[in-house]
């Protein structure tokens, strides 16, 4: 395969993703494009890297010859675990102990455009939107006819293109909602790319999520962790669902058309909430689109790893959650959260039964020492049984990026911001889940108590470290100004904050790349 170097920056940051040095130049020691791309299982793999860029982090294990090289530990590289950092740690969700520099900035409120962890995830966002129109080039029908492909094998690649879209179109989404302000780029070029309009970027994704539905497999019929009709809808639902608060535009109505799409698709609640986060996850019926792990094919310091490990302390047994590294002693809660449920210990509400109390203190003093606050192994590298995965260091529990649950709390939410819909189904799906957390019907609620500060609540009990918390506040305009929880601020009761932080600042290295990007306000 001819080795191509990427942009991996909106701007101009370049990054030999096959470690080449010159476009123009064919290695001796490698095939070329029209070479390696001479049928669709060449374009599989191809289409696989463009999949793994979400989970993984280069070419070697866990690490080495790494993706992205601006920091020094590739695991920080993760997608999922810089993305979780983002969404999580800078609520009141999450914080995280460790002293890595820029690490605490992120519950604290004050980072820069200088934070590596923020510089990570704008750069891994760059590759896989990289990654994706350089496929798409490959895949176009010019290249498809150089190359020699059959009808037949033309028509395979076509679906893997409009994964690819759909790769790409989510990528782009989250750097709507995390940048807002970045450079549109469909193809591999050269020239510094000009930074693009919210709403430009926002038309583009909803056009290309349009574009792609019809050339997607139904629901689950495509192979488990490639995408389907249904994790377009659910991509829909979200990028509706924000509409308002992010570009300005009322598109409740199609969130809810979106939510309906997915509800009626066959998919169903797994009867045991804390199934949806062990090792043996993918073969839940609720889960929509997933990262997959495998503890010896697919190993990285990141996803379920990351979570699974950063979540345990040295008091704690490892081998409970199917691990032996001891735990990270990283991550834990704050007690705002705590509050949102009716106990820690389950027996009431089964989404509080994964929250380890022993040994832990409820409020926070110091952000350093991991027995204050409570820790929360939400996810598990075992199975119900307690039997472990395949590898005790990395997890096979998979990163559930989309599940049902989270439709029926967006029709809820969509309903109650005039999107249609009806009160009774509304009421319905929300009860639907809360049967499931609390064994019967003692926890459902009437028509009359549903509102949005409900909802906001139930997503947190829902949905707790699935990577939404900071997108919902946002949403809810409680994120900056109106939100407080401890240490938010820097300060240990915690304190509000400017809401230019809403999103995160273009990295200052981008912004001296290409000229024609413009820092975002504030920063």
């Amino acid at each position: 395969m001819k080795k191509l170097i990427l942009y991996i920056g909106f701007g101009l940051m370049l990054s030999s993703l096959f470690q080449c040095t010159d476009l123009a130049l064919s290695p001796a020691d490698a095939f070329t494009e029209d070479q390696i791309f001479q049928d669709a299982e060449a374009y599989k793999s191809y289409l696989a890297k463009a999949y793994a860029a979400y989970s993984l982090t280069g070419q070697d294990g866990p690490n080495g010859d790494g993706d992205i090289s601006i920091v020094n530990d590739e695991g920080f590289t993760s997608y999922i675990r810089a993305y979780w950092k983002a969404q999580e740690c800078t609520t009141d969700e999450a914080v995280l102990g460790w002293t890595d520099a820029g690490i605490r900035d992120l519950h604290e409120h004050s980072w820069s455009s200088e934070n590596q962890f923020i510089r990570v995830l704008y750069y891994r966002i760059a590759l896989i939107v990289s990654i994706c129109n350089d496929f798409i080039t490959q895949a176009s029908d010019e290249r498809l006819d150089a190359n020699g492909l059959t009808e037949e094998e033309k028509a395979v690649v076509r679906g893997y293109v409009a994964e690819a879209r759909f790769l790409r179109a989510m990528a782009y989404w989250h750097s709507l909602d995390l940048f807002r302000n970045v450079a549109l780029v469909t193809s591999i070029t050269a020239e510094p790319p000009a930074q693009a309009d919210p709403v430009e970027l926002f038309n583009f994704i909803m056009e290309e999520l349009t574009g792609i539905e019809t050339q997607l497999p139904d629901p689950m019929q495509n192979e488990y962790g490639r995408v389907d009709k249904a994790g377009v809808w659910m991509l829909q639902a979200k990028l509706y669902l924000n509409a308002e608060s992010m570009v300005g535009l009322d598109h409740y109505a199609d969130c809810l058309e979106a939510c309906q799409k997915v509800i009626g698709a066959g998919y169903s609640l797994e009867p045991n909430y804390i199934e949806l986060f062990m090792k043996d996850n993918h073969n839940s019926n609720e889960i929509i689109f997933a990262l997959p792990s495998d503890g010896k094919q697919s190993q990285s310091w990141g996803c379920t790893t990351f979570l699974i490990n950063a979540a345990i302390g040295p008091t704690m047994n490892s081998a409970d959650w199917g691990v032996n590294t001891n735990g990270w002693a990283g991550l834990r809660t704050t007690s705002v959260i705590l509050d949102k449920y009716p106990d820690l210990t389950g027996t009431i509400d089964s989404r509080s039964s994964f929250f380890w109390t022993q040994g832990h203190t409820v409020d926070i003093d110091d952000i350093g020492v991991f027995s204050q606050g409570i820790a929360a192994p939400k996810y598990s590298n075992a199975d119900i049984n307690g039997v472990g995965g395949s590898d005790p260091t990395h997890a096979d529990t998979d990163y559930p990026m989309f599940r049902l649950a989270d439709a029926y709390l967006m029709y809820a939410e969509a309903f109650l911001r005039g999107g249609g819909g009806d009160q009774a189904s509304a009421t319905d799906y929300i009860n639907a889940l809360r049967e499931r957390a609390y064994g019967d019907s003692t926890g459902n609620i009437n028509a009359a108590d549903l509102n949005l500060d409900l909802i906001l609540d139930e997503r947190v009990r829902e949905l707790f470290w699935e990577g939404t918390r900071r997108i919902d506040l946002v949403r809810f305009n409680q994120f900056t100004e109106n939100g407080i929880w401890p240490w938010k601020g820097n300060v240990k009761e915690g304190r509000t904050t400017e809401s230019f932080r809403n999103i995160f600042p273009i990295p200052a290295s981008d912004l001296l790349a290409n000229p024609n990007l413009e820092q975002n306000p504030g920063y």
